[in-house]
Order: C-alpha cells, then structure tokens, then sequence
C-alpha cells in the first residue's frame, strides 16, 4: 500500500495559490456545508447541493439550530442560526419561497415586544454556548441580530409582516447609535447596504462612518496595531479593519476609506492565510469543535471578500 503521508503537495503555481491552498484546508477540515459552499463558490458547485447540506440543520419551527453558527451548541433553533442559513440560502440565490416564508414564522415567533430579534432565546439554555453569548430569560431587542436579517429580506425583495416592525426597530437603533463596537457596525451595515430608503440609508451610514473613525473602531493601519484599541469584552487581538465593515466594493461603507487604507486592509487580509491554507479565528475561541468549524466560514469569507476587490480569480 501506497504512502499517501509520504508526498507533500506539488510545488507549482497552482499548488501555492491561496485559493488552493484553501481548498486542500476546507476538505481536510470543512463540515459538508462548507465544504459544498466553497464548491459553489468557486469549483462550479451547484446551488442544489448547498442547499441540501443546509437542510440538516433545519427544524420543524422553520428556525435553524445544530450549531449551524457554531458558538452556539445544540439542537434548538436561534435567531443566529437562522440568520446563519439566510447568508447561505442569499449566497446560493435560493433566498425566498415556502422556506423563507418558514423561516419568517419562526422569526414572528421569537421576537421581542418591539418586532425585532433577540442575540440568543433563553431555549438555548442547557445546551453549550460561548461565554461571550449569555442565555437569559427576557432577552432584549438586539440590532447585532436583527439587522442583518433585516437586509437580507430586503436585498432578495421577500415582504412579510415581521419586516414592517423590524425594520422601523432597525432605523431607529442605528439612527441612536452613538458609542458602539464592531460587530454592531457590520450588523448596521448589512441592513444600511439593502434598506430600501436609499437616501436615508445613504445619511445614516455616513453618520456612522465618521462614528467609527472618531473611535477607532477600525484598524486602518495593521502595521500599527497597538495604536488601535480592541472592543471592551473581545479578544486581546481581536481588531477590525476596513475590509470588515465594506465586505465589497459596492457597500456603503467603502466610502468610508480611502484607497490607501483599503489596499492596506486587503493585503492584509491576504496575508493573514496560515501555513495550513485556513485564515484565522480572531474572536474569543472557547472549544476546539467550535474554533475548528469557524475557521472554514471565515476562510471562505476571506476568498469571497478578496474576489470581490479582484484580488485574484477563482
């Protein structure tokens, strides 16, 4: 029998480019929903298949769980989780239909007073989950959890009743945001990049964009990162950068930096893919399965922001 440990991969160019080097890490490491995403993304992979994987881990609610967003363990359906298959289903063009009307039932059901989302429903309870995501019993609205679904059923023109209320909660949360952290701002912007008010989309996220450069909120220069403070509660290293908040050239907050500053953030994005051919997790990493599994959704998102800025092709 054949050595398969005893030959390294070959050295061609192929063999060394990032997108290949990526691929060898998702098969070797990837869940199949991963793994059938990047296929999709870029080995001409069909819809059909993603669609498929996601499947597993839907519920009879119309929610999502089985630690589809893996810092949640568990087979209940979140809020998260379903945002989680949303980003998938909107990724895959399959975003809309009995199943979305599904998933829209079970965000109608788990709502707070005021129509929107709440980060974690206390259903989650007894099930492992993250430090930095506490299971309590009356949750508040949450813009982190409920903007991104928000833009997401605008940006595939789905209308149902929950979106009325969520979106007006949305409006005024990221109209009140005054002192905020990261992971806020990229909630705000995925509901400012498909609201469907452009123009008061347009005000709000330039109110925010000079919001994050008076606090810092992103690295704008990775060689100088101990001039940039990180979020209370987040991980020692755990900085952004401008390629967090403007995913692709078209959103709204890429005015927010100059050329420069978004060359910068992209060389380093790329230059952050490790030896392995994964990127790294950069929040707060609480369990191997967990840290394992976050790796391949943030490497697949590293190679889809760096081709949206024609990084490279694939």
């Amino acid at each position: 029998m054949a050595d398969i440990g005893a030959s390294p991969l070959p050295s061609t160019p192929q063999a060394r480019s990032p997108l290949f080097r990526a691929e060898q890490f998702v098969w070797l490491t990837a869940r199949v929903l991963e793994q059938r995403l990047f296929a999709h993304h870029f080995l001409h992979g069909t819809a059909d298949a993603v669609e498929t994987a996601l499947d597993a881990y839907r519920n009879e609610d119309g929610g999502y769980g089985h630690a589809l967003e893996p810092d949640l363990r568990g087979p209940v359906s979140q809020p998260l989780h379903t945002a989680h298959a949303l980003r998938v289903l909107d990724a895959i063009g399959r975003c809309g239909g009995q199943r979305v009307e599904r998933v829209c039932r079970y965000l109608t059901a788990v709502s707070t007073a005021d129509g929107a989302l709440p980060a974690v429903h206390p259903s989650q309870r007894g099930y492992p989950a993250a430090p930095f995501v506490p299971v309590v019993d009356d949750p508040p609205s949450d813009l982190l959890a409920t903007g991104p679904v928000v833009g997401l059923l605008h940006r595939n023109e789905v209308w149902h009743a929950w979106l009325f209320r969520a979106t007006d909660f949305c409006w005024r949360a990221v109209e009140s945001l005054e002192k905020s952290h990261p992971y806020e701002v990229e909630a705000a912007v995925l509901f400012l990049d498909s609201v469907p008010d452009r123009s008061r989309a347009e005000a709000a996220a330039d109110r925010l964009g000079r919001m994050v450069r008076e606090q810092r909120l992103a690295a704008l220069d990775p060689d100088r990162l101990d001039a940039y403070p990180v979020a209370p509660g987040y991980a020692p290293a755990e900085h952004h950068f401008p390629h967090d908040f403007a995913r692709g050239p078209d959103s709204l907050a890429r005015a927010w930096f100059t050329d420069d500053e978004m060359s910068r953030s992209l060389d380093h994005l790329a230059a952050e893919q490790q030896d392995d051919g994964g990127w790294p997790v950069r929040w707060r990493r609480w369990a191997p399965a967990p840290a394992l599994e976050a790796r391949s959704l943030v490497t697949i998102a590293a190679l889809r922001t760096l081709r949206s800025y024609g990084r490279f092709v694939g």
